[in-house]
Parts: structure tokens; C-alpha cells; sequence
């Protein structure tokens, strides 16, 4: 075991404020990145989750969030024609006013409406599944037993997140465009942080009157085929069969462009540029104060082996490990922590998204503050001077 790593295991808690300081600059950043990460996955969850191998959208589109995505109905038997095409279903959606059934009751006043808490009138994102066995628009998340509540007319299913905003529970009656419909199931995982959203059966949107079937242009065309594996292949021998007309995306593809369009927004890159900015002067600025008091501590130690004939290059290369081994601590506490903070999130129905390569960055950050830090702390080297132990 190196001297550096062995200084830091018998005297940790002389360098627990560095640690710290690095783990607290870590989750600020992690923390903040992950939950725009998680909004922009809470907006694609239904399809990102979907049993989808492929999906088709028009050829200017770059994400889902951003332009229009559907193509023309007739793009649907041309895409089936394709031998590994198990199946394929135009994603559908639509809106409209969702008002929950307390808010009309004849027989309640307007105070006892207020005092229970009944929301006035809103507007919803109405999203389609088909209720199928093995529908590729189910995703696959989704249990059988809710697919099943779906199954019935005129039900819908609403994330736990928009229960309180909508002012209904599980089995309470609403109006969606003057019809009623019943929550039939409570969604997890689905937030909806900006809009309220709800998913039906595609035989419920249809009932609802919302659904137009001879309109010439459909959603984004979901894509199931029958070896998954091949998904890559597939989608370029599709993109080469439309010529043009369309572009075929793997699933992973969709969903990596849907996690970068989340930082072509310009307040999003302030915010988290302010935040690397801010965590980067307190994890320098502590660190290292840190490593040169425990240094000073250990001045005498040092001067023991200058004394013994270790030279300075070797004492400042045993100050750079040590800080590299207080960055790695550093690394770990700040994932642990982001962890612990994640877990208390999702308990609170909130996605802090961490993609691995999210972890590496920051990680690597981590480690550069911890070596700047040590690098500053070089100067106090001079003060190890052997004569200095006749005192």
C-alpha cells in the first residue's frame, strides 16, 4: 500500500471536509442534471418504455420534442411489407377539458366544492395504447391488470402525479369533453410536470369521438418485429425502402436524441452551467484549504523524509496520489449520495435520471478539482525543512 493511500485510511478524518466538500459539489450537479434528464423521460416515457423495436417518423424530425412526427397512413402497409415486421401502430394522441365530477355535482355548493378541493376545468394530453395481447404500443411497463382496466369503455388511467392536480382518485367519475370516464388505473413513473396527462384504449378515443380514421396523416409509427435483435438492420433497410420519405429510428436512437434535445434549450444549459460553475469554486476553494492544513499537520513527517533523503519530487508526487485518492473517495460519496436523493425523488413520484456517461463526466470532474486542489497545495512543501526537527 502506497504511503499517500495509507496516510489517508489512519487519518481520514483530517480529510472528511475535502471529501465532503467534493461529494456535496458532485450530487449539486448530478442532482440538477438528473432531474432535467428525468423531465425530458417523463415527456417520452410511453414510448421510450413501449415494446417497440422501430419507430418511424417523418425525415425532418430530429427528437420527439421538438417539430412535428407523424407521417402520412399510407407509410403504415408500406413498412409492414418489410419480411421482419411483426406489427405496426400509429401513435395516437389527442386533448381536451378534464373536469372531475365533484365540480358539477347539482347538489354540492361552491364552498363545499372549494373546502374538498375540486379543481376547476383543465386541459389534458390524452395518450392512446392498444389493449391487445403483446400490442407494441403497451409499454412495458404496464400490468396486465392495468392493460385490462383499459380494456373496458370509456376508463382511463392517470399518473399518481396529476391525482391531486385533476382532483380525482382511483375509481372516481370525470368528464373529458362533457363525457364520462372513469380511472380506471394509477399510473407510476409516468410524471407529468408541466401538463396533465391521460391514457385510454384507442377503442375509448374512438368511442369519445376523437379519434379520425380517415385522416391522411398519423403519428409516429410504432414498429414491432419479430427478431428485436435485429433492430438496427431493420430500420437502415427501411430508411433505404422509403427512399426518403421517412426515417426509421431504434429505440435507443430515439431515445438518445430525446435526451440531447434536452440541452439545445438555453435556459437548461445556463442553469446547469451555473451549477458546474458554483460547484466547481466551493469543491477547489475547500478541497483545497483541506489538503493544506492536513499537510501543514504533517509538515513534521515530511521533513522526517527529506531528511532520510526522499527527494521534493517525490514528496510532491505523494501530495498529488494523496489527492487523487481524496478525488476517488470524493467520486464515491457523491454517487452514494446522489443515490440516497434519487430514491427519496422517486418516493415523491420525482425521476432524477443518471445515465452512466453522466456518472463518468462528473466523476472525472471530481478527480481534476481533487489534483487542482493538490496541485495548490504544493507551496507548502518549502515549510518541510530537516533542521526544523532540531527545534
Amino acid at each position: 500500500m502506497s504511503l499517500a493511500l495509507s496516510t489517508l485510511l489512519y487519518e481520514w478524518r483530517r480529510y472528511m471536509a475535502a471529501v465532503m466538500a467534493l461529494a456535496l459539489s458532485g450530487l449539486l450537479v448530478l442532482a440538477m442534471t438528473g432531474v432535467f434528464i428525468g423531465i425530458g423521460k417523463g415527456f417520452t416515457a410511453t414510448i421510450e418504455r413501449s415494446s417497440a423495436d422501430i419507430i418511424v417518423m417523418q425525415p425532418g424530425a430530429k427528437n420527439l420534442m421538438s417539430g412535428p412526427s407523424g407521417v402520412p397512413r399510407r407509410f403504415i402497409p408500406l413498412v409492414h411489407n418489410h419480411d421482419e415486421v411483426r406489427e405496426v401502430r400509429p401513435l395516437a394522441g389527442n386533448g381536451g377539458s378534464f373536469q372531475s365530477v365533484k365540480d358539477v355535482d347539482p347538489t354540492m355548493s361552491q364552498a363545499e366544492r372549494a373546502k374538498m378541493g375540486a379543481p376547476r376545468q383543465q386541459f389534458v394530453q390524452a395518450s392512446v395504447i392498444d389493449t391487445m395481447p403483446d400490442a407494441v404500443t403497451i409499454p412495458t411497463d404496464y400490468s396486465d391488470e392495468l392493460v385490462e382496466a383499459l380494456r373496458q369503455p370509456y376508463t382511463v388511467a392517470i399518473d399518481e402525479t396529476a391525482l391531486k392536480q385533476l382532483g380525482v382518485k382511483l375509481g372516481d367519475k370525470a368528464l373529458y369533453n362533457g363525457q364520462t370516464v372513469t380511472v380506471a388505473a394509477v399510473l407510476r413513473g409516468y410524471p407529468n410536470m408541466m401538463q396533465a396527462n391521460i391514457v385510454m384504449s384507442r377503442d375509448t378515443m374512438r368511442m369519445l369521438g376523437q379519434t379520425n380514421e380517415s385522416s391522411p396523416r398519423v403519428g409516429p409509427l410504432m414498429v414491432a418485429l419479430k427478431d428485436p435483435s435485429r433492430a438496427e438492420i431493420v430500420a437502415a433497410e427501411l430508411n433505404a425502402m422509403g427512399n426518403g420519405q421517412y426515417k426509421a429510428w431504434t429505440r435507443q436512437e430515439l431515445a438518445d436524441a430525446n435526451a440531447s434535445a434536452m440541452f439545445e434549450e438555453g435556459i437548461l444549459v445556463i442553469i446547469i452551467g451555473g451549477c458546474v460553475v458554483l460547484g466547481t469554486i466551493i469543491g477547489v476553494s475547500i478541497t483545497w484549504q483541506t489538503l493544506r492544513g492536513a499537510i501543514m499537520a504533517n509538515i513534521k513527517e515530511f521533513a522526517s523524509l527529506r531528511a532520510l533523503g526522499v527527494g521534493m519530487g517525490s514528496l510532491r508526487w505523494i501530495v498529488l496520489e494523496l489527492s487523487f485518492w481524496v478525488g476517488i473517495v470524493g467520486v464515491v460519496a457523491a454517487i452514494f449520495l446522489t443515490w440516497l436523493v434519487s430514491l427519496l425523488a422517486m418516493a415523491n413520484a420525482v425521476i432524477i435520471a443518471l445515465p452512466f456517461m453522466l456518472l463518468v463526466v462528473v466523476g472525472g470532474g471530481l478527480i481534476v478539482i481533487s489534483m487542482l486542489s493538490g496541485l495548490l497545495s504544493l507551496g507548502i512543501l518549502k515549510n518541510s525543512q530537516p533542521a526544523d526537527l532540531l527545534r
